[in-house]
């Protein structure tokens, strides 16, 4: 391929994402807020987000998602671990015996991480390939288990981030939000 369709194909995703970001800007106030819910399970942050538009550009957008997941509350958090369609995904795929003694050892340590810390284990997933997913899972809730629970408020807030900031991305670009976007829970 050309340097020069390269480039002409960069223009058009660009094009593409500022005219998808430009109907999100133009949306009404509710249709707004509904899909930046779908982003991350806060109604506060949701309503954050669609106020401060019309966004110039993805980047605004990205950068004002994460200014309003840095100030979600305790309730906020709960509310958005609550939301199954933002955090709840299936397991990546079991191939082989190792692969199913992963899916219990996982399952397992969800069950002792949710009776710890009285929520959902969420990770984001995003820079991974699938057949990496699952390793990931195992070392994350792993090592979170030892955590204390501010510790570990820390860390689900800045996952529930990463998810949020992903999900803004799909959604300006008009992705479906598919069991491959980034994130975890056991279903």
């Amino acid at each position: 391929m050309s340097e020069e369709s390269t480039l002409s194909r960069s223009r058009s995703r660009s094009r593409a994402t500022a005219s998808r970001l430009g109907r999100l800007n133009n949306a009404p106030a509710g249709a707004a807020e509904a899909a930046f819910l779908s982003c991350c399970g806060s109604r506060r942050w949701a309503r954050l987000i669609a106020a401060h538009r019309p966004y110039p550009d993805l980047e605004a957008l990205l950068a004002a998602g994460d200014e309003a997941s840095y100030d979600l509350t305790a309730a906020d958090l709960d509310e958005a671990l609550a939301d199954e369609s933002v955090v709840g995904h299936e397991l990546p795929p079991a191939h082989g015996l190792g692969a199913l003694a992963a899916h219990t050892a996982l399952r397992a340590a969800h069950d002792a991480y949710e009776h710890r810390f009285g929520h959902v284990f969420v990770i984001c997933l995003d820079d991974l390939r699938p057949e990496e997913r699952l390793d990931r899972l195992l070392t994350g809730i792993r090592d979170r288990l030892g955590n204390d629970r501010e510790k570990e408020r820390d860390n689900t807030a800045e996952e529930l981030r990463r998810i949020a900031r992903a999900r803004l991305v799909r959604l300006a670009a008009n992705l479906p939000h598919s069991p491959d976007m980034p994130g975890f829970r056991i279903a």
